[in-house]
């Protein structure tokens, strides 16, 4: 008879540079099911409207201020200790509008990798839309020398 695993509690921290140019985003934690992202903006954000198909996700906002976009160009502006949940098929993008860095935890549900088939990340007109893409207005990260604490 096989013995089941029993999972592990996991830890994980946020501490991560802040930037004076530039956009990072680091893995934090996951399991087959959730994943956890530290993302930090000097400026700009994701800015172009796209969904995830098979993804429900939220970010919450630690530094700085973020606005949020939908299709409609309806505005949903959070600051620190706020967050938005964004359940697969909802258009969005967003930026930073705040005076300082951005710093934001992003969670996701993750789809089944078996049943995946390319990215599930697509802009308005149901073409894929890698986050790293230059249509996604991504850069170079460059570190300020500071490191982000609460």
């Amino acid at each position: 008879m096989a013995t089941r695993a029993i999972p592990k509690a996991k830890t994980f921290s946020m501490k991560m540079p802040l930037l004076s140019d530039g956009r990072s985003d680091r893995m934090l934690c996951r399991t087959e099911s959730v994943q956890i992202r530290g993302k930090v903006y000097a400026q700009g954000g994701e800015n172009t409207l796209h969904t995830h198909t098979r993804q429900d996700h939220s970010f919450f906002i630690l530094n700085g201020q973020a606005t949020f976009h939908d299709e409609d160009e309806n505005l949903t502006v959070l600051g620190p200790l706020e967050g938005i949940l964004l359940p697969a098929g909802a258009y969005y993008w967003f930026q930073s509008t705040g005076d300082e860095n951005l710093v934001l935890l992003r969670f996701a549900g993750r789809f089944d990798e078996a049943e995946k088939i390319g990215d599930d990340r697509v802009d308005i007109d149901g073409n894929p839309f890698p986050g790293d893409s230059l249509a996604n207005k991504g850069g170079r990260a460059v570190e300020s020398g500071l490191q982000f604490q609460l």
